[in-house]
């Protein structure tokens, strides 16, 4: 029943965007330096760990100038899990990245930095991209009781693109792992593909298989994005 309602209201979505080419184009040809995007996934795998229950839908809106970017990133599923996260970040045009990710929760008070009981943890990223190659490491740099962050949280990921698949590696600890000791609990692999819905509109659609060693569990999940 569950995957009926998820399969329904994908097409009930695919169909009132299929209604709207016009609009797109012209936020397209615009050429805003906003942006919006919307994806909507079947589960909500975040370094090997579910957060949520079921499918869960994740907008995003950011502001781009140059390598310059500042957005927000949210997920929401009907279980009732919301997280909001800000987050800013500069691309070099030889691959680097850094940045700063605001982990945040709505359910919790905004205006909470404590670190019993913190609403907010504070992660420095930092990226390298070259040719299907990519290297991430990632620190958070506050204790937040209230989202559960110890501080100094560490999470590096190695990844590589080939024609038609991805396959990545990921290891932390702190809340990354079950007993926050450091660990691998993110391995994978990944496929996408364009579906064509009409003749004017196609829909990117994503696949991953991933294994986190640290728990013992293996999700699949699949992802649409607009």
């Amino acid at each position: 029943m569950k995957n009926l309602k998820f399969l329904t209201g994908t097409a009930v979505l695919l169909l009132i965007i299929n209604h709207l080419p016009l609009k797109v184009s012209a936020q397209e040809e615009s050429g805003s330096k906003f942006n919006v995007n919307t994806d909507l996934y079947s589960n909500y795998i975040w370094r090997g760990s579910k957060l949520g229950q079921g499918p869960a839908f994740q907008p995003s809106v950011d502001f781009s100038e140059g390598g310059f970017t500042i957005g927000v990133w949210g997920s929401f599923d009907a279980a009732g899990y919301t997280e909001a996260d800000p987050y800013i970040s500069y691309s070099f045009p030889f691959g680097l990245s850094l940045g700063l990710t605001d982990y945040y929760l709505p359910d919790l008070p905004l205006s909470e930095t404590s670190r019993l009981s913190g609403s907010h943890a504070l992660e420095l990223n930092s990226g390298f991209e070259l040719g299907g190659f990519s290297l991430s490491a990632n620190y958070i740099v506050n204790e937040a009781g209230g989202i559960g962050s110890d501080g100094g949280d560490k999470y590096f990921q190695i990844g590589y693109d080939f024609a038609d698949i991805g396959i990545f590696a990921g290891a932390g600890d702190g809340w990354h792992t079950s007993d926050g000791v450091f660990n691998i609990c993110n391995l994978g692999l990944e496929v996408s593909r364009e579906i064509e819905v009409t003749d004017r509109f196609s829909v990117p659609v994503t696949g991953q298989v991933v294994v986190n060693p640290d728990s013992g569990k293996l999700f699949v999940v699949v992802g649409i994005s607009f």
